[in-house]
């Protein structure tokens, strides 16, 4: 078994290892921002391309809510449940692993869906060699993966919910919104690396 490093992330120590995206602190951003609009949205959260879980359980520690959080690593998964445990977060933390196309029921809404999904261009995932290929190869242009949980938003919003998206530049926000029929960017914010959008629908 690969050995299991933690890390500070906010007031959380989070666990990981190789296997699994090393949480980035500059994500506490997002995590903080996901805080402020769970205050303002009704509903339960949920996480997309949540890997370790560190950005979804930071967010319900600073404003409670139930929290589904989904990926595709079995790695991940496990530490994210670990992580909700350790956190005292169990009870109002379910994790799922696969697609969040096949492992959402229909009925399932939410009030904010949280994503840090892959952004990094295919060709560009060599400059990374430390990051498992899975967590940040993003396709073509980077964006395969974020089209994929905007349309999984899409159903899965309730009617006054918003995403919280992570991606690595302005100009792949500025796609999105170009390419978006269902929900419409309100926020872009840059960050220390990388730039968050907030989306509702159109």
């Amino acid at each position: 078994m690969p050995e299991t490093l933690t890390t500070a992330y906010g007031s959380l120590q989070i666990a990981y290892d190789d296997r699994v995206l090393r949480p980035r602190a500059w994500t506490v951003q997002q995590s903080r921002w996901a805080a402020e609009r769970l205050a303002e949205v009704p509903g339960p959260a949920l996480e997309l391309c949540c890997g370790a879980g560190q950005i979804g359980l930071l967010a319900i520690t600073l404003e409670p809510r139930p929290l589904l959080c989904v990926d595709l690593s079995a790695p991940a998964c496990a530490y994210a449940r670990s992580n909700a445990q350790a956190a005292g977060l169990g009870d109002l933390v379910e994790v799922r692993e696969g697609r969040a196309e096949r492992v959402l029921r229909p009925d399932e809404l939410f009030g904010l869906v949280i994503a840090d999904p892959p952004w990094v261009p295919t060709d560009e995932t060599g400059r990374f060699p430390e990051d498992p290929l899975l967590a940040i190869d993003g396709g073509l242009d980077g964006l395969d993966v974020a089209r994929s949980c905007l349309r999984v938003a899409a159903r899965h919003l309730l009617p006054h919910g918003e995403v919280l998206l992570q991606l690595g530049t302005a100009a792949q926000a500025d796609l999105l919104a170009r390419e978006s029929a269902d929900l419409t960017v309100r926020e872009v914010r840059p960050g220390e690396r990388g730039v968050l959008v907030l989306l509702a629908r159109a």
